[in-house]
């Protein structure tokens, strides 16, 4: 017998039962980002890896640790895609968005691949939703990109989240605090672990994801970067916090809060939930005013976030929030005999022409176990054909709640079903 194969570790498979939940999910979301204006972007599943030790950076947890990379036949570097922003900047550079009425505003639903430890609600292929606003350096724009995402979450019912709000500074205020964190983290480098020591050199801004706790109570005393920044970060900052309260949105300041990618300027946010446990982070993201330039485009601002479904649809089951089911079939089409069955096939397939939901047993079922299946598909109707219809080319028509029958002609079934209580239309694939 063959050695019997799984998926990889980290991985999982999206089975059909799971699809409409997903669906109902992506559905919501593509409403929320095109009433704020945001048209659907997709890019390559992989790109040159460049671009992300670039535009991520290369002191970053991502490239240095996650980045699934490998050399095509042409002898290049490409990594699948780890994170959305950096490819969004790629494709507004390529096609000459800059020449386009600004902001430029995309939306997408990738999938995304880091070499990380899976968690509950964390894999190594996952899937993201997020925006990307290019060509604006308004902290009414930022203050726009949290209230998308408030609105997505308040939409689908995912109350119990709390907004964690910072900034990042400039090229102009951050360096000196860099800086000023580099000295204190040298001077209490031996209370470190060796990530963090190995972070000092690198980034110390990456300290402050560290979850090991006695580098957590280190940092508790470690200078602010709130307390570094210049008028015009500060102003802006403040500005971000005005156009919140205007949508009525709470936050909390947080000034560890430096997300783990380098292009980051100025706002930084991050939605938690408490129901995911320690890793609580829900989705976030923040401003870039940089990274359009250090990818080749012209000095271009921008702001976006990205947030995980996978991460969604676990604190919407932990908050007990009930996601809608799928559409039930119309009719469950049942013959009595052999000689039925090439007429139910025909209906089956005249039902489904007009966008109906129809099931059809292929396994050559008794009636009994043909109702049974009817039953168990929680279709409305069972349709059922034998002799008797046959010869008056009727159908009998079984509303599976009631258990009430009627007798119908070909074409009046037809219609009761199309037209029948709460009819299912459509797939339920992604």
């Amino acid at each position: 017998m063959a050695e019997k194969l799984t998926a990889p570790k980290g991985t999982y498979d999206i089975l059909p039962e799971d699809q409409p939940r997903r669906r109902w999910l992506a559905d919501k979301a593509a409403d929320v980002f095109q009433r704020y204006g945001y048209g659907r972007l997709d890019t390559p599943m992989f790109e040159e890896t460049r671009l992300f030790t670039r535009g991520v950076g290369e002191s970053t947890d991502i490239v240095r640790k996650e980045m699934y990379t490998f050399q095509d036949l042409g002898g290049r570097s490409m990594t699948l895609r780890p994170e959305g922003t950096a490819p969004a900047a790629r494709a507004y550079v390529e096609h000459g968005f800059k020449t386009k009425p600004q902001p430029v505003k995309f939306w997408y639903h990738w999938a995304m691949f880091r070499y990380e430890s899976p968690q509950s609600g964390r894999y190594r292929q996952h899937y993201q939703f997020g925006i990307e606003a290019f060509g604006s350096d308004s902290p009414a724009l930022d203050a726009e990109a949290i209230g998308v995402l408030a609105t997505l979450y308040r939409e689908i019912g995912l109350r119990q989240v709390d907004l964690r709000l910072n900034s990042m500074g400039c090229r102009e205020c951050r360096p000196g605090y860099v800086e000023s964190l580099r000295r204190f983290l040298e001077e209490r480098g031996s209370e470190l672990c060796a990530d963090c020591r190995e972070r000092t050199a690198l980034n110390p801004l990456r300290t402050f994801d560290c979850k090991v706790e006695g580098c957590r109570q280190v940092l508790t005393a470690a200078p602010r970067l709130p307390d570094s920044l210049c008028p015009a970060c500060k102003d802006h900052h403040d500005t971000v916090k005005a156009y919140l309260a205007l949508q009525g949105i709470d936050y909390l300041e947080d000034h560890t809060l430096v997300r783990g990618m380098d292009y980051y300027t100025r706002t930084t946010f991050e939605f938690q939930s408490p129901v995911l446990g320690a890793q609580s982070g829900v989705g976030g993201g923040g401003r870039y005013d940089n990274l359009v330039e250090s990818i080749g485009g012209t000095d271009v601002p921008g702001v976006g976030f990205g947030t995980g479904v996978e991460r969604i649809l676990l604190a919407l089951e932990r908050s007990g929030v009930e996601v809608p089911e799928p559409p039930r079939p119309a009719a469950y089409v049942v013959a009595v005999d052999e000689a039925s069955r090439r007429e139910a096939f025909r209906l089956a397939h005249e039902l489904r022409t007009t966008g109906t939901k129809v099931e059809l047993d292929y396994l050559g079922r008794s009636v009994k176990g043909q109702m049974k299946q009817a039953a168990g598909s929680r279709a409305h109707y069972a349709a059922i054909l034998g002799e008797q219809e046959l010869a008056e080319g009727s159908v009998t028509v079984r509303d599976m709640s009631t258990g009430a029958e009627e007798r119908l002609l070909w074409e009046q079934a037809k219609a009761k079903i199309v037209s029948g209580p709460e009819t299912a239309r459509g797939d339920d694939d992604l």
